[in-house]
């Protein structure tokens, strides 16, 4: 028997690896999660006495768990404003990069710029120089939104209406209109059964970033909207005006939108090092338990630094601890859409209120 022929019948006779593996519970997992858990397994713990190991350990742990997912899809297109009164808790930040996220985890995703100052626009990557179609036009001019939606070019299933400056003028146009509050609403659902009779693949969701205040353009976002997502920053102020916010929330819920409810909290600016972030964290969860993600995102330098270069932090520096919270955070969301978690925005009458209680700053760390 030739040495080719030989070889021949040991391929003809190999056995042929399994699309699936048990684990020592015997239960049957795919191969790439079998793959996923041994990468897990072989990663190092460490402890405190090396605390940048234990970081690099411990993010190599979230990259492994987090790569080749994709997230499930809700039962119906989820409608988000993310929505704060207090400027600069990342409000923007949040909603580019949670929407890059959910794309990045195959889902369809469409942003709503409807911040005058158009940051959103920026980190997705997407033209919105003055006379571009925008949000304006779509509010204004009744221009369909379909004429106006740009695909981001970084993420596949991200999509964008942007903002320009005519937004600016927004609030003074909008106040001789008629239905001035439904607007966009109309203009989504409009955009929403176009895009079924074209038989386009549904959105999954919709999230539309707010200017920091409470005009008509934030009123119309509310409108919009099924659920509220706060980005609350982990400072001493982070819960000044929350009551305000929530307060606003059931006036629209009682006269505009009766299906509005806070569902998703985020901590954002987290800060390990301080006694501050972590009394910051632990009061939110103790008035919102229910909707406050156990994912809080940190400070991170990458984050700040992607919007410079159009970007989204997933796609400027996907390794780093602010784009792994994110993911993370996306993650989250999904699966409790996915599990079809509607939850009030009102946990407690406290909370409902608008009570909530200061954070003591004493013992602070500096």
């Amino acid at each position: 028997m030739s040495q080719d022929h030989g070889h021949a019948l040991d391929r003809q006779t190999e056995t042929p690896q399994p699309a699936v593996a048990r684990n020592g519970d015997d239960e049957v997992i795919g191969r790439d999660e079998a793959h996923r858990r041994a990468i897990l397994d072989a990663i190092p713990l460490m402890d405190e006495s090396t605390p940048l190991a234990a970081e690099l350990a411990n993010n190599a742990r979230r990259r492994a768990a987090l790569a080749g997912q994709t997230f499930p899809v809700p039962r119906e297109t989820r409608i988000f404003t993310v929505a704060n009164q207090k400027g600069g808790v990342g409000k923007t930040t949040t909603t580019v990069n949670l929407a890059a996220a959910l794309a990045k985890g195959g889902l369809e995703v469409l942003v709503i710029d409807n911040d005058p100052q158009g940051n959103a626009s920026t980190a997705l990557g997407v033209e919105h120089h003055s006379g571009t179609p925008s949000t304006y036009d779509v509010l204004i001019n009744d221009v369909p939104m379909i004429d106006v939606v740009q695909v981001s070019p970084d993420i596949p299933g991200l999509l964008c209406v942007p903002a320009t400056i005519d937004l600016s003028g927004a609030e003074i146009e909008l106040v001789s209109l008629v239905a001035r509050e439904n607007r966009l609403r109309n203009a989504l659902d409009a955009y929403l059964a176009e895009r079924q009779r074209r038989g386009e693949r549904r959105l999954d969701y919709v999230l539309v970033d707010c200017p920091p205040s409470l005009g008509l353009l934030t009123v119309n976002a509310f409108v919009t909207a099924r659920e509220v997502l706060i980005p609350i920053q982990c400072e001493y102020y982070a819960l000044e005006g929350l009551s305000q916010l929530l307060n606003n929330i059931n006036l629209i819920r009682g006269h505009l939108n009766p299906d509005l409810h806070v569902s998703t909290i985020l901590l954002t600016m987290f800060d390990g090092r301080t006694n501050l972030a972590h009394q910051v964290a632990e009061e939110v969860r103790e008035h919102f338990p229910e909707q406050t993600l156990r994912t809080a995102i940190p400070r991170s330098v990458r984050i700040s630094e992607a919007p410079s270069y159009g970007q989204t932090v997933i796609t400027y520096d996907q390794n780093s601890s602010g784009a792994l919270a994110y993911r993370e955070a996306a993650r989250e969301v999904a699966r409790r859409g996915a599990a079809g978690a509607a939850i009030s925005s009102a946990p407690s009458q406290t909370a409902a209120a608008g009570e909530v209680a200061p954070v003591s700053s004493e013992g602070v760390k500096s």
